[in-house]
């Protein structure tokens, strides 16, 4: 028999709170729920979980930071709830670590599709060569390691994903579909955004001019695209 999957649960809302350890225990889950951010920690030193939902806006710590401190100490696949659906929480989520997000009010299905995505998404779908090089630009998959000109670049689990993916597919225009099925394990709705919060994070952190990129191009109605020879000759990449 296989042992259940140990969700972590963070959320201030009592009501909310019970609603989704009830639901995700029918499901064959082990949900321990937590209502403070300077709690979490702690927990997850006694309570190993697979996985972390995480509100937004929490007493006593943020989400935001919340999700900063288990970063520096550990990779479990965190998804953030969140009650806004604007840029700001998704680009600040998805930089402090986040592997995905969910707008409140939760919808029992959605949710439980994101959490089977997250536990899927361990190593990027990408060739079975451990190096991906790119010009200056040395991806290894196997290390999760990513330097630039030399130097190591750090980037979240989502955007170490991501940037493998489109690198191991250089040269070829990749559509939001198929970005969507290989990393997060379902279809593009039409609407998310996120890939194209983490592309714009990716040519900050690569220092790719957004308004005339050479690494990381959007093709309008098809999709992304990640220039290959374009990787020499550039500048250090943003700290």
């Amino acid at each position: 028999m296989t042992e259940a999957k140990q969700i972590l649960l963070v959320e201030d809302d009592l009501t909310l709170g019970d609603w989704v350890c009830e639901y995700l225990t029918e499901q064959g889950f082990n949900v321990k729920h937590c209502t403070r951010g300077d709690e979490v920690m702690a927990t997850l030193d006694s309570f190993a979980a697979d996985i972390v939902l995480l509100d937004v806006m929490l007493p006593g710590l943020n989400g935001i930071e919340v999700c900063r401190q288990i970063r520096q100490k550990l990779q479990t696949p965190i998804i953030m709830l969140t009650a806004r659906a604007d840029e700001f929480d998704e680009v600040i989520g998805l930089e402090a670590g986040a592997n995905d997000y969910v707008i409140k009010p939760v919808r029992p299905r959605a949710l439980l599709a994101r959490i089977a995505g997250a536990l899927k998404q361990t190593t990027p779908a990408v060739a079975v060569s451990s190096d991906i090089l790119h010009g200056d630009l040395l991806i290894n998959i196997e290390a999760n390691r990513v330097t630039y000109q030399g130097k190591e670049v750090e980037l979240s689990t989502s955007l170490f994903a991501f940037l493998c993916f489109l690198a191991s597919h250089a040269g070829e225009v990749i559509d939001r579909d198929t970005v969507f099925k290989a990393l997060k394990n379902r279809e593009y709705d039409g609407q998310d955004r996120r890939f194209d919060v983490m592309l714009s994070t990716l040519r900050k952190i690569f220092n790719d001019d957004p308004q005339k990129p050479r690494k990381f191009k959007t093709v309008w109605g098809k999709g992304y695209l990640f220039v290959a020879d374009a990787w020499n000759n550039d500048e250090q990449p943003s700290s």
